[in-house]
């Protein structure tokens, strides 16, 4: 039996030889036993250094070629009419084992509490994190953590075992220098995928939801209420890593459907795919705090796109409704219901329902409320594609050391332009019709929690001016240092006659930089007292930052103060 896959890096960075889309058209028990890997030799066949290298250990035939992709068929098949369930709140669920791979993040989490609160016998987080903001909220629920990686097999076999049902929710590479990381976003997303499927078909696992995303049909081009009979987007096309191997790993889990279970034939292994639209809510941790820590910075100043430009988003609660109504959708033991289930080999678009401009609907609302400058400049969305592929040659200089926290974010990558100046939404009228999915959390609502969470974070934060102003004073001590103690040389003559042109003398300029620094350090030190009594967390943070800033730093802590006066 086949029982690893390897996908070979450089395939990764080497946009002229991308593997090519294959097209999911149901089962057959000709597909249906497949190994993971050999599913992906199917999606990616071997050539040049594109290539998923299986080890084997038998010694059956090699399988035959696949037959040429074709591009224009439907990424899954057009189901035959189905009813709509009707199932209990709690049906497979009460009594039942899961496993959620990612269950520490923001959505895994919320999926782990609410399969405890229907009464799940026993959830399990697999998460590369020992912890995160909720684990011990999970904890005092019951959840059971295994720190572990999904690109390591025995990690996520330790887990499997005796589980019911799995949902599939870690991922690489969604926003920031990840986007840049093709090597590990194919680990994690096809590896990881390739393992996840490996240790359902060895531990007898009956259904598999997985957490896919828009852009398996979405590369760039405006979509308008599109639905699940849209083709995969081409392979060799995607802008991004995580766009194509998101692809590549929903064929995989879809071309898995039906597989029979290792040790019991009689055992089926039932898959369908969840493809969300941005998601939101209080504690979601890859776009918005990326856009607001540009906020804060003063460095999110453009909107990018016409006004007229909507997009998806889907409230964290809504996407937990929908994972848990396809985990429901692929039971195959419901009294009265013959067949395969409804669900089985399905991909499903869910969304809240209500296209909206991503800047007027969340960016300009969430700015105004936080204190930050709201985008008022219009970006042209081939301007901002242009300026976005200048920030991603310079993050891929520095591939090697992306990891390291002194390499800044990229301010802005290509696929970011793409989701939020091209038009592109959805229907979730599939889910609503075969799942019973309807949105609990109307984008009014979901908007409101968002923003009360993140003022309530604000205020537990260290607050300060934008980095203009840290470059302004910075710069400006530094110069007035230079020019009233360093030897004028080079380009420090230029500096000495401008300070005494303003100073007229180098004593002058001694003083006020010697009163400068004097004046930073009794702010710093009033700041540390003010701040014990009001925001005494982030008390020595204070003092540092009014340091260096003086009172461009101290008018936020006093503002913070009169706030709770």
């Amino acid at each position: 039996t086949i029982s690893r896959c390897v996908w070979v890096q450089g395939a990764a960075r080497n946009p002229r030889h991308r593997p090519p889309v294959a097209t999911h058209t149901g089962t057959s028990e000709g597909q249906v036993n497949l190994p993971a890997c050999a599913l992906a030799r199917q999606l990616c066949p071997q050539g040049g250094n594109q290539e998923f290298k299986a080890a084997t250990r038998s010694s059956a035939a090699p399988e035959p070629d696949p037959a040429p992709p074709c591009y224009l068929r439907p990424a899954t098949p057009t189901p035959e009419p189905a009813a709509e369930m009707h199932l209990s709140e709690n049906e497979g669920i009460e009594g039942v084992r899961f496993a959620v791979t990612g269950g520490q993040g923001f959505v895994g989490a919320a999926l782990c509490l609410e399969l405890i609160r229907r009464g799940a016998l026993e959830v399990r987080s697999l998460d590369l994190r020992a912890s995160s903001s909720w684990s011990q909220q999970l904890l005092d629920a019951g959840v059971r953590f295994f720190q572990g990686d999904v690109r390591k097999k025995e990690d996520v076999e330790k887990v499997f075992r005796n589980v019911d049902c799995v949902f599939h929710l870690a991922s690489y590479g969604m926003s920031g220098k990840e986007m840049v990381q093709a090597g590990r976003t194919d680990e994690v997303n096809i590896n990881g995928t390739c393992n996840v499927l490996d240790a359902c078909h060895e531990h007898g696992v009956r259904r598999l939801v997985y957490v896919s995303t828009y852009n398996v049909v979405f590369g760039g081009k405006p979509i308008v209420n599109g639905s699940e009979t849209l083709p995969y987007f081409p392979i060799e096309d995607h802008v991004d890593a995580y766009g194509r191997s998101k692809s590549i790993a929903e064929q995989l889990v879809l071309k898995s459907n039906g597989r029979q279970a290792k040790s019991n034939k009689g055992t089926r292994l039932y898959t369908c795919a969840i493809r969300p639209a941005a998601i939101y809510g209080p504690g979601e941790e890859r776009h918005l705090p990326r856009i607001l820590s540009l906020g804060k910075l003063g460095l999110a100043s453009f909107r990018i796109g016409a006004p007229n430009v909507k997009t998806d988003w889907v409230y964290a609660d809504n996407l937990v409704l929908a994972l848990i109504l396809a985990s429901m959708g692929l039971l195959d033991d419901i009294p009265g219901r013959k067949g395969t289930p409804v669900a089985a080999g399905q991909a499903y678009f869910i969304c809240d329902g209500s296209p909206v401009n991503t800047f007027d609907f969340i960016i300009s609302p969430l700015f105004r409320s936080l204190g930050y400058p709201v985008p008022r400049v219009t970006l042209d969305t081939s301007v901002a594609l242009a300026i976005s592929r200048i920030f991603l040659f310079m993050s891929t200089l520095f591939y090697p050391w992306l990891d390291s926290k002194w390499i800044p974010q990229p301010l802005l990558l290509p696929a970011e332009v793409y989701k939020v100046g091209v038009t592109h939404y959805f229907s979730y009228l599939k889910a609503k019709e075969e799942l019973g999915y309807v949105p609990v959390t109307s984008p009014q609502e979901g908007l409101a929690a968002t923003i009360s969470y993140w003022q309530e974070r604000k205020r537990r934060e260290l607050d300060g001016p934008t980095i203009f102003t840290w470059v302004a004073v910075i710069a400006g001590m530094l110069a007035v240092f230079s020019a009233a103690f360093l030897p004028p040389v080079g380009p420090l003559k230029w500096v000495l006659a401008i300070d005494l042109f303003v100073f007229r003398s180098v004593l002058v300029t001694r003083i006020v930089f010697v009163a400068a620094v004097a004046a930073h350090a009794g702010e710093a030190v009033y700041a540390w007292f003010l701040a014990k009594k009001v925001d005494p967390r982030n008390a020595t943070g204070w003092f540092w930052q009014t340091f260096v800033l003086g009172f461009f730093s101290l008018r936020f802590l006093l503002k913070r103060a009169r706030a709770r006066a």
